[in-house]
């Protein structure tokens, strides 16, 4: 928790926040604080003074630009501030936070009232001096500002946990440590006090005794006094304005302050900006995580780079075995080297002392938040909740910008190259100076684990069984499946791999081959792969509209709803002849189902071939049509009935589609110049419901009419 205490204390003292009251940006200060960097302002600079003489410019512009912005922004209590650009008061100073500080322009009138609750001189401004917004107090001072009970709790919560151990609250001069804490005097005592000041009779007999450490959480969960409303302070809060984003009691309702804003119940708002902050947090947490683990590369780089100076001892070797002209030389080349030892060096560690600053930041403002969601009081949690959502969201974007990615290598790529002539001595440079560690063993195909499926093929791999050198990771190559080039279909750790996708009735090669840093290796043998003839596939749930029902292990489906509804296969053509049929297991109140092919994006919703993603055949039972792009084409006579079979045949050799119903063609050819990638589908309604029947071969009749072709 050591990181929280920069969220603890005020900006201006730099100690622990007393009394914090909430600015109208969020950030806090101590009321005391606050009022010792009021500024007062002329009186003739008053809004209420303008507005009345309607007077032009004056000695006190450096408020102008800011007074504009206050009163022209709907009111919203501050504006963008710039500073005292030409008064001719002292200078800014610096808190112990190492923030800029205001100093007021007089010193306060002398009173004999506390800070606190001395009253403020009018027209008086004060400047968060965080965020440098200013702001002119109205009638009200410094209590019109909220206090921030939230803030107050956790400091209690923090002071206890970082105290010593507790000691006697009586004894005169040096107090000893506390063996008893008195529930009802609230006093902690050591033995002998206890025995002199709370005997154990009369009244005090009844008093209950406790432990130490059980009176210090009983004294931390003794209620804390209430939020009230700063406009009605005899009233608590009780209701949270959504508009405004803050608190309000029921007087202010009935006021009508927030007559037009949308008002909800205090525990509701608070229950959700808790879980907002909750949520919030999981996002920064991780990124406090990876920074964590960031910072443990970093410094294994920084142990890395330190011990990566062997290069020096080959370049002295390397230069003093050449003629004298090589030594001045030699000298250069060294002070090079040095100087990227150094840049490295400067450049990671300038890196971690960054990223350190942020993780300990970040560290607090997590425990900070953490300490806030455990606060029951709803209405000063909501009154700094969104200041701090906005926080953590912030804070998390900022990790998220490159800022885990490492600004400088370990590796040292200089090596002397000793080979030019003597005359080329000057030319020297530095080349990669480290010796080439040898490149990874050939791989070898495990051929009892690869296999094909349908249009998919699976294949194994994995080192010899002597080899010493690590393999970083492989390249799978395959061919085009007609016998052309070699192509990466995957590069990675994996020792197995599945490929989808390929052609049906192709004979494909594949290859494979282990790579590091310093290269790679030999091609494995190849391997021969066959994918199936046909295709054997069922209906896709996962890309189905909702209201499809699936049985018969997706090999039959009907549709809950009286609109069509398109399914498809889980297998897509975009080479060859495939053949497949559908038999109509019910078929009610004659709808008029459609089949045919389309592409993965077709609309689900529709009739197959009402857009331009699908080609199909809807048939009653009477009569067909062929469908695409909603255009309707060559009306065909015969329809179907419960227990017909209607065949769908991709010719993509030829490009066609063509329909048949019961062995029959079903008119023409139904489409042609179709090509690219498609997959079998069918829309239907509640009244219909099909069972699809694959891997069948292509009918005879039309193998001898493509072949007579």
């Amino acid at each position: 928790m050591e990181e929280m205490e920069e969220e603890l204390k005020c900006p201006v003292c730099g100690s622990f926040y007393r009394e914090p009251i909430i600015l109208p940006c969020s950030h806090n200060l101590c009321q005391a604080c606050a009022r010792n960097i009021l500024v007062q302002t002329p009186e003739s600079e008053s809004p209420q003074s303008r507005r009345a003489s309607g007077s032009g410019v004056s000695d006190y512009d450096y408020l102008d630009l800011d007074k504009m912005s206050l009163y022209s922004e709907a009111d919203s209590g501050y504006g963008s501030y710039g500073g005292f650009a030409s008064a001719p008061t002292t200078p800014c100073q610096k808190s112990p936070n190492g923030v800029r500080v205001f100093p007021p322009a007089m010193p306060p009138p002398a009173t004999h009232l506390s800070p606190a609750l001395a009253p403020v001189p009018r027209n008086s401004c004060i400047t968060c001096p965080q965020c440098h917004r200013s702001l002119i107090l109205d009638d009200r001072g410094l209590r019109g500002f909220p206090k921030n009970r939230v803030l107050e709790g956790v400091i209690d919560r923090y002071q206890q946990s970082k105290a010593a151990a507790l000691k006697c609250q009586l004894c005169e001069k040096a107090p000893k440590e506390a063996t008893v804490m008195c529930e009802q005097c609230d006093v902690f005592y050591c033995d002998p006090c206890r025995l002199r000041c709370h005997p154990p009779r009369g009244p005090l007999a009844k008093h209950r005794l406790v432990p130490p450490a059980q009176g210090r959480v009983s004294r931390r969960l003794s209620p804390r006094k209430v939020s009230t409303c700063t406009d009605h302070e005899l009233e608590n809060h009780s209701m949270y304005c959504v508009q405004c984003k803050m608190p309000v009691c029921y007087q202010c309702l009935e006021e009508g302050k927030h007559s037009s804003h949308e008002v909800k119940a205090l525990g509701a708002m608070w229950k959700l900006h808790k879980s907002q902050l909750s949520q919030a947090l999981n996002g920064l947490s991780d990124r406090a995580k990876e920074a964590k683990e960031f910072l443990v590369q970093l410094r294994n780089m920084v142990q890395q780079i330190q011990n990566s100076v062997e290069f020096e001892a080959c370049l002295v070797a390397q230069c003093d075995a050449l003629i004298d002209a090589l030594n001045r030389r030699k000298a250069q080349l060294l002070a090079r080297v040095n100087k990227e030892h150094e840049h490295k060096l400067k450049v990671v560690r300038d890196q971690i002392s960054h990223c350190t600053v942020k993780l300990r930041q970040t560290t607090g403002l997590m425990e900070y938040c953490l300490e806030v969601i455990k606060e029951n009081d709803p209405s000063g949690f909501l009154q700094i909740s969104d200041a701090l959502i906005r926080r953590v969201h912030l804070t998390e974007d900022q990790w998220g910008k490159g800022t885990l990615t490492p600004r400088m290598t370990t590796d040292f790529d200089l090596s002397l190259d000793n080979s030019p002539l003597l005359q080329s001595i000057h030319q020297l440079d530095f080349v990669q100076m480290k010796a080439s560690s040898p490149v990874p063993a050939t791989p070898i195909l495990q051929l009892e684990e690869c296999c094909t499926h349908n249009n998919s093929a699976t294949l194994s791999w994995k080192q010899p069984p002597l080899s010493t050198v690590p393999a970083e990771g492989y390249i799978l190559e395959l061919d085009d499946g007609n016998g052309g080039q070699f192509r990466e279909v995957y590069v990675g750790k994996e020792t197995m791999c599945t490929v989808d996708g390929l052609h049906f009735n192709s004979t494909y090669n594949a290859r494979i081959k282990a790579f590091n840093k310093t290269g790679v290796s030999q091609y494995s043998k190849t391997l021969v792969l066959q994918t199936s003839e046909v295709a054997w596939f069922a209906f896709d749930p996962g890309s189905a509209h909702a209201d499809i029902i699936f049985s018969n292990d997706n090999l039959t489906v009907t549709c809950s709803s009286y609109d069509d509804r398109v399914v498809l296969g889980k297998t897509g053509f975009s080479k060859g002849v495939h053949y497949w049929e559908l038999t109509v297991d019910r078929y009610d109140n004659h709808p008029d189902p459609a089949f045919g092919v389309a592409r993965m994006d077709v609309m689900k919703d529709v009739m197959l071939g009402k857009d331009d993603k699908a080609w199909a055949m809807y048939v009653d039972n009477h009569r067909s049509w062929f469908m695409h792009n909603n255009s309707h084409t060559n009306r065909t006579e015969g329809g179907i009935t419960k227990g017909a079979t209607i065949g769908v045949l991709l010719d993509l050799n030829r490009k066609t589609l063509t329909f048949f119903i019961n062995d029959e063609q079903q008119g023409p050819i139904a489409f042609e110049n179709v090509e690219g990638l498609f997959f079998p589908a069918v829309s239907l309604n509640r009244n219909v419901q099909v069972t699809l029947h694959t891997g069948l071969p292509v009918p005879d009749f039309y193998s001898s009419r493509a072949s007579i072709a």
